[in-house]
């Protein structure tokens, strides 16, 4: 059985580089710190535009009113031709890391841990701009597979943690 792109990616941040196992343990280990604070998990995704694409995917905990940590993976995707592929290439890398997310820290946290949607996916697109037109597809994408989906100017995790390391 061949192992998820996911589960072989090394995840950064100013000081390590993890696995997705380690980045699951820190996760965990920043939310036992207060485990009474309310938390959101965030994932976002951006890419530059040229030949080959590579997406970049940052992954948040974020300590609501009391700051929070990230970490960024990038990952080879091939060509765009056009900003409608980028874009889409951009969301699935998203939907598919909260998937793995989700799936793992319900084992760690607990079911409960997320009732209250604090799981989002946000997204490079906005209202205002050449993306305009993308944003009912790709937000609809997220929706179909039961996340929560913020757009700009709200997207903090695509259009300002992942755009860092594009």
């Amino acid at each position: 059985m061949q192992m998820s792109p996911i589960l072989q990616s090394r995840f950064h941040n100013l000081s390590q580089t993890l696995s997705f196992e380690e980045l699951l343990e820190e996760l965990n280990k920043y939310i036992a710190i207060k485990p009474e604070a309310k938390y959101q998990i965030v994932v976002g995704s951006d890419s530059a535009s040229s030949t080959d694409v590579r997406v970049v995917t940052a992954v948040a905990v974020h300590r609501i009113g009391n700051g929070g940590r990230y970490f960024w993976t990038r990952s080879e995707v091939g060509r765009c031709p056009t900003l409608r592929d980028r874009i889409y290439k951009e969301t699935m890398q998203s939907i598919v890391m909260m998937q793995e997310l989700r799936g793992r820290l319900k084992e760690m946290l607990g079911e409960e841990f997320f009732w209250d949607n604090k799981i989002t996916v946000h997204l490079d697109v906005g209202l205002i701009g050449p993306t305009r037109e993308l944003v009912d597809a790709v937000v609809g994408m997220v929706k179909g597979y039961g996340f929560d989906v913020a757009i700009k100017p709200d997207s903090f995790g695509a259009f300002v943690l992942a755009d860092r390391h594009t």
